[in-house]
């Protein structure tokens, strides 16, 4: 949900060194377009197929079992992907395009209640806090959820934006589930909580976020669930002044926000189970 929120600068109005505010342009866009309708292809085919329906069922046997175990063992597996161009680099002028993929898995947990969590948006901001402060179903018709989210997040400067996701879940299988969610609009929020609070034009802010796709897969098996979350992002580029002073520290942010998210979904279903368990 998470892992393409990016900081790598100040927050207009507070101090500090930081690239200046980065307008959103037209062939970035078109880039980072490209690179999602390919990256939406290959998940599409890796789902009719149903073959390697998780990242690492892909990895060679050895690798394959040592990941496995690690997950039993209560790890998140987390590896960076990049989608290519009849194998050819994707550019992306004066934006960067993040992408990240994990799983985790939940011991005792049945598909229904993994899903009956993620699906539970309302009270997102108890179980994704303090990365999300607050949470709410705008609509849901069946399958498909259009849910609110304002996220924040702080690491030297705290940054926090209203977002809304477009969200549908797929029952491919008695025990497996899948969904895909594109964030529809993404807008940086100045002066939070203050009387001063507003909206900056999204696209023409900070550059924190620009746009966000997630691809969720869920299989029961194994005495409990397994869980995996691929998340594409954009945000700036970072001025080339800067690269030797913030490239390592934004580079690690994406992978680490998609392992904070997968933890707190365990967590979350772990404490939802406990509460149904004693009553």
């Amino acid at each position: 949900m998470l892992a393409g929120f990016l900081l790598v600068g100040p927050v207009r109005g507070t101090s500090g060194p930081g690239p200046a505010p980065a307008e959103l342009k037209a062939t970035t866009v078109e880039a980072f377009d490209k690179y999602l309708r390919l990256t939406d292809a290959r998940n599409e085919q890796e789902l009719k197929q149903g073959a390697a329906f998780f990242w690492i069922d892909a990895l060679p046997e050895a690798e394959r079992a040592a990941a496995y175990a690690a997950l039993k063992r209560g790890e998140v597996k987390i590896e960076r992907l990049e989608t290519h161009d009849n194998g050819g680099k994707i550019r992306c002028p004066d934006g960067m395009i993040h992408h990240w993929v994990g799983a985790v898995f939940i011991p005792g947990a049945t598909l229904d209640e993994t899903l009956a969590l993620l699906e539970d948006y309302d009270r997102h901001s108890t179980y994704y806090a303090p990365d999300v402060q607050r949470s709410k179903i705008e609509q849901h018709d069946g399958d498909h959820f259009r849910v609110f989210l304002r996220f924040k997040r702080k690491k030297i400067i705290t940054v926090v934006l209203n977002t809304v996701h477009e969200v549908r879940y797929s029952r491919d299988a008695a025990a497996r589930a899948h969904s895909r969610s594109s964030a529809v609009r993404i807008a940086e929020v100045e002066h939070p909580g203050e009387s001063g609070e507003r909206e900056k034009t999204p696209g023409d802010d900070g550059g924190f976020l620009w746009r966000m796709e997630t691809w969720w897969r869920m299989e029961e098996r194994d005495g409990g669930t397994y869980v995996q979350s691929e998340v594409v992002s954009l945000t700036r580029d970072i001025p080339v002044a800067l690269k030797w002073l913030i490239g390592p520290f934004v580079t690690s942010i994406p992978k680490e926000t998609l392992a904070a998210t997968l933890q707190a979904t365990r967590k979350g279903i772990e404490a939802r189970r406990r509460t149904t368990e004693s009553k």
